[in-house]
């Protein structure tokens, strides 16, 4: 476990605006800068955070742990579907091959839960019986797994938007993406799903759900980008918590940013609307250790957040 001191001076060194020289202009998202050179995109992981399609702030040493997750999964999926992936040159940055985004997000579903207007449960409990396109049963309960995982795809919001779930059909009349390329996609997903859960499960975690993007490379072809399973794109449960929290009606425990929402929607009655509150630095330290617990726990080593000041780190490590 990393001690609490490092954690609290991380509160002072987080990476909130990257700063690379050289590199041009960046591409800002959420989570992300991006810059291209040469043909390659390098992609910087900062520690802000987002919920609710909202920027709240920042999570010491996040950046690095999303970095390395992504990474990690990169490393282990390339077999099943190829990847962007090609190098890290720093701990919160990626090499990759620069590619065309596709304008939707895949999401894949295992269990009926959620706490954001554009979750299953919301739907589902607003008497909604489908979702993006799946028929959903009666009788369900919050956090119950699915008879098997669905596919719900999202469109890709503009920062400060939010992001609509819609089904294969919608997205086709959009004319967003064509149904060849849908279908890849939709296969993908389920391979890289069903890979990362068999991998979490093997590591005492439930993969709840999960996101994924893609891209088109130079030559055509789709390949996935920006990251796989880790707790930004991803939720996570205890599977040794699970049975028993369901059937005395508790939340699963989890390792993910729900920690942040469910705080965020509890305490001070946010979801995503009006002004963003403020949050404490013991929620911002309790948030970094989940983060750093679910590295451990998904690849089984502990990680060590290099603890430099990032932006001069970064000035070293990418120095061209």
């Amino acid at each position: 476990m990393i001690d609490d001191a490092i954690l609290k001076n991380g509160l002072t060194i987080t990476l909130d605006d990257p700063l690379l020289t050289g590199y041009g202009e960046p591409a800002k998202g959420k989570v992300r800068n991006s810059y291209v050179k040469d043909g390659i995109r390098y992609i910087v992981t900062s520690d802000r955070i987002s919920a609710f399609d909202r920027i709240l702030g920042t999570i010491p040493f996040k950046g690095q742990v999303l970095n390395h997750m992504a990474a990690f999964w990169f490393e282990q999926t390339k077999h099943i579907v190829p990847n962007h992936l090609l190098g890290t040159p720093d701990p919160a940055v990626m090499k990759v091959l620069d590619c065309e985004p596709m304008p939707v997000e895949m999401v894949v579903r295992a269990y009926i839960t959620g706490s954001t207007s554009t979750s299953i449960w919301t739907h589902y409990k607003k008497g909604n019986r489908n979702f993006c396109g799946n028929p959903l049963p009666e009788g369900l309960k919050k956090h119950q797994k699915l008879e098997h995982p669905i596919l719900t795809p999202s469109t890709k919001a503009e920062q400060g938007d939010h992001d609509v779930s819609v089904s294969k059909e919608e997205l086709l009349a959009m004319g967003r993406i064509s149904e060849e390329d849908f279908e890849t996609m939709a296969k993908m997903s389920f391979d890289l799903f069903n890979f990362g859960t068999d991998l979490c499960a093997a590591n005492g975690l439930i993969l709840v759900d999960t996101k994924y993007e893609f891209g088109r490379t130079k030559d055509g072809k789709i390949i996935v980008i920006d990251e796989i399973h880790t707790p930004d794109s991803s939720r996570f449960w205890q599977q040794e918590s699970y049975e028993s929290n369901l059937q005395q009606g508790l939340d699963p425990k989890g390792l993910d940013k729900e920690f942040v929402r469910t705080w965020l929607k509890n305490e001070k009655n946010f979801t995503g609307d009006g002004d963003l509150p403020e949050i404490p630095d013991e929620i911002k330290i309790e948030a970094a250790k989940r983060y750093l617990d679910t590295a451990k726990q998904v690849t089984g080593q502990a990680f060590m957040p290099d603890t430099q000041e990032p932006n001069t780190r970064l000035s070293k490590n990418m120095a061209l």
